[in-house]
């Protein structure tokens, strides 16, 4: 959608398609607040802020829309096309899925919720390390950076939005 529309569509319509970026109350309540925005920066800016301020439920909540890493999102809507592309470069061959898959094991034993990474632009070895150095953080510095990961995804995601992006599955 474009500047106008996400400015004078209904706030329904806007609503999901912010869910779609983050599936996080606060974040969609404070983007929507914000409107009209002067420009997409505008958009970015105020979607950014409302991200630093996520809170631990926010990040539970919107976690549960992201599929483990070197998964395939399944469906046709758009958090789906997204995270497929955003995967594309991940776990294409049996090692490296095998890896990804004892890490996201081995992640959610110790931190209690999926691995999440902004994997745009990332190849699967580098997600892997990550994994595996993100494994020996203390609980709460693992929070900020899922936290920081998260942000970085919904932003990604709002200019996909805002620069009327095709989704295709």
């Amino acid at each position: 959608m474009d500047l106008q529309s996400f400015n004078t569509a209904p706030a329904d319509v806007v609503r999901s398609a912010l869910k779609a970026c983050c599936d996080a109350p606060s974040w969609v309540a404070a983007v929507l607040a914000g409107r009209p925005y002067a420009d997409e920066a505008g958009v970015v800016r105020a979607a950014d802020e409302a991200a630093r301020r996520f809170t631990a439920a926010d990040v539970d909540q919107a976690l549960a829309a992201h599929p483990r890493i070197g998964e395939r999102a399944e469906g046709e809507h758009a958090e789906a096309a997204w995270s497929r592309r955003e995967q594309a470069a991940v776990g294409t061959d049996p090692a490296t899925a095998r890896a990804l898959h004892e890490g996201n094991r081995a992640y959610e034993e110790r931190f209690g919720r999926v691995f999440l990474i902004c994997a745009t632009g990332l190849t699967a070895d580098q997600v892997l390390a990550s994994l595996r150095d993100r494994l020996r953080h203390q609980p709460a510095e693992e929070a900020a950076v899922v936290a920081d990961e998260l942000r970085r995804i919904a932003l990604l995601r709002l200019e996909r939005v805002l620069a009327v992006e095709e989704v295709s599955p």
